[in-house]
């Protein structure tokens, strides 16, 4: 009866908002109701698209910005060193608190304002509902207000490196005491902040609805596509996990305007001077806060990156993924435990044996989900007819990468391990491999894979492998030498790339070679940006299912899906979502909506 009850009900909804569609239709909206304030959840998954790769650009310069400095300190930037003002670049020259900016403006940039919109903001709201099989998103006037407010996060953030003092200058993490004295720049960041944690628990809400309420006829959980559970898991990390974050802004945000001390400790000393403030406060509770969101945000990145590998893999194989229902619980597991294994980014703050040892051995038993999945994957890909694909290539890099990434954050889960190696440049190498050489990877195999969904056409392939190779080896380039320069003591935060210090004479000249990787890999984004903006008007024009794909988003709408209801017809489930090579079928691919 549950079911049955169920059914009429993700029924009624749609009839609801097929009504709402026909109406849409009636009624020709105007260029700023359909295109800038869009309710149209594809509308708006290409704006938070196009607005995250921009701010992925944005980020990426600034990173560039700090390699010539890591590479040539003191030395003047030639060519655009005369952009910049004599308060952070003098004669072209980086100063060290310009320097400081970049580093905690890219950090930022690149997680808050660039892959996690990505992943969730743009595949998320263009996929998913198109993957059920539901007209659009379950609260329509959210999803815009989501995109907004992001958008308007993401413009104080850059406006900051104009006000005096220029930008945050306390890393990414922005711990006090240091970030409530500094100047203007960091009030700026936490409103930032504020903005952006808020359009993501927009964008949880809604996409939690959406899934449980507007699934298609017959589309039981364990019939949904792994993308699909990848969002659902990473809408309840947001959810729970970004609250406890903007209460600490709010608060981070009070001790700065107020006078207050929630962070704030007794009898510090600045300048010389002691500090007037209450006092009190704790620099400790910062971290418990920001960590206990910021180790969830790690797999808001990863889950999104799993799913678009997973359709990709399955899609290019020709056969099912292996060990679907062993891949949805694992998924599920990950999520719980990443709320539980927070502080061990704090073994260095002293904590007692007790508690440390708590949260080793929580990290040890988070790692074995992402390896069943990684396996899983692996496994997929034994007895498969692979095609490879541009996607199929971003995807299947995406599995060294990431199993890089993890393995080498295994000491950095262990104190007596940890502890050398905390704050060195090893973290910046396991961190990136997990985000850029792994997520942003899966990210390209997702834009090469739905752009034809979006636009009826498909990207150049001959670019996009170029595109892969040039990022692929430059990204290496870029990240490997960092281990040995970690394990040498280099610390992440010397604005000189250790030069001055004995120890680091031996691991000191790898900065040049990772300087022009990186560069490099800005050359390298250039057949994709040809790509990406070409192909809308010269790509070649594909069918509605180019890869010959089983799920709903290829195989009941149009390519590229036309109003606001998606499906000429409402979609039936009859399936599970990989019935690829099926003995006895006339096709090696049975579509979920086939009767």
């Amino acid at each position: 009866m549950a079911n049955s009850a169920e059914g009429s009900t993700t029924h009624e909804t749609h009839h609801v908002a097929e009504s709402h569609a026909d109406h849409d239709h009636h009624h020709e909206l105007g260029f700023w109701r359909k295109y800038v304030f869009s309710t149209d959840h594809k509308v708006i998954g290409i704006q938070y698209g196009l607005t995250s790769l921009l701010f992925l650009f944005i980020g990426f310069t600034f990173m560039m910005l700090m390699r010539w400095q890591l590479a040539y300190p003191g030395e003047p930037l030639p060519l655009i060193g005369w952009l910049f003002s004599d308060e952070t670049m003098p004669g072209g020259v980086m100063l060290p608190e310009f320097y400081n900016q970049l580093g905690a403006m890219h950090g930022t940039i690149m997680v808050f304002l660039g892959i996690v919109p990505l992943a969730v903001g743009a595949f998320g709201n263009y996929v998913v509902p198109l993957q059920i099989g539901a007209p659009d998103m379950a609260f329509p006037k959210l999803n815009m207000a989501s995109y907004w407010v992001y958008f308007v996060g993401g413009i104080v953030m850059l406006v900051s490196f104009w006000v005096p003092g220029g930008a945050a200058q306390s890393g990414w993490t922005s711990y006090p005491p240091l970030a409530n004295i500094v100047m203007t720049g960091q009030t700026m960041w936490l409103i930032g902040m504020v903005f952006l944690i808020t359009s993501s628990l927009l964008g949880a809400v809604n996409f939690l609805t959406t899934i449980i309420q507007l699934r298609a006829d017959g589309l039981t959980f364990f019939r949904l596509p792994f993308f699909v559970w990848a969002q659902f898991v990473t809408s309840f990390l947001l959810l729970l996990a970004f609250p406890p974050l903007e209460a600490a802004g709010v608060l981070q945000l009070m001790d700065r305007l107020v006078g207050t001390s929630f962070f704030m400790p007794s009898g510090l000393v600045v300048s010389g001077e002691a500090l007037d403030v209450a006092g009190g406060g704790s620099p400790l509770l910062w971290q418990h806060l920001f960590w206990f969101l910021a180790h969830p945000e790690v797999y808001v990145l990863i889950l999104p990156a799993m799913g678009i590998v997973a359709e990709v893999i399955a899609n290019n194989t020709r056969k099912p993924l292996w060990g679907y229902k062993v891949m949805v619980y694992s998924l599920i597991f990950l999520g719980f435990m990443s709320f539980i294994v927070w502080a061990h980014h704090m073994f260095i703050t002293g904590m007692g044996t007790a508690i440390s040892g708590f949260f080793q051995i929580t990290t040890m038993i988070i790692s074995i989900p992402s390896v069943i999945i990684l396996s899983a994957l692996l496994l997929s890909l034994w007895g498969g007819s692979i095609r490879f694909t541009t996607p199929m290539l971003f995807a299947l890099a995406f599995l060294p990468m990431f199993g890089i990434g993890g393995l080498t954050g295994l000491p950095l889960g262990l104190a007596p391990t940890d502890i050398p190696l905390h704050d060195t440049m090893y973290v910046i190498g396991h961190f990136h491999y997990v985000v850029a050489p792994g997520t942003i990877l899966a990210l390209f195999a997702g834009i090469y894979y739905w752009y034809p969904k979006a636009t009826g056409r498909k990207l150049n392939d001959t670019l996009g492998k170029l595109h892969f190779w040039g990022s692929l080896i430059f990204m290496n380039g870029i990240f490997l030498p960092m281990f040995i320069q970690g394990m040498a003591g280099v610390s992440r935060r010397l604005y000189d790339g250790g030069q001055i210090y004995e120890f680091a004479e031996g691991v000191v000249h790898y900065n040049e070679f990772m300087s022009i990787s990186a560069w490099l890999l800005a050359v390298a984004q250039i057949p994709f940006i040809i790509n990406f903006f070409m192909s809308i008007w010269k790509g070649k024009e594909v069918d509605e299912n180019p890869w010959e794909a089983t799920t709903l988003e290829w195989t009941a709408a149009p390519s590229p899906p036309v109003g606001h209801g998606n499906f000429e017809t409402i979609p039936v489930a009859h399936r599970g979502p990989y019935e690829y090579s099926v003995p006895g079928a006339a096709t090696d691919f049975t579509p979920q909506n086939q009767p």
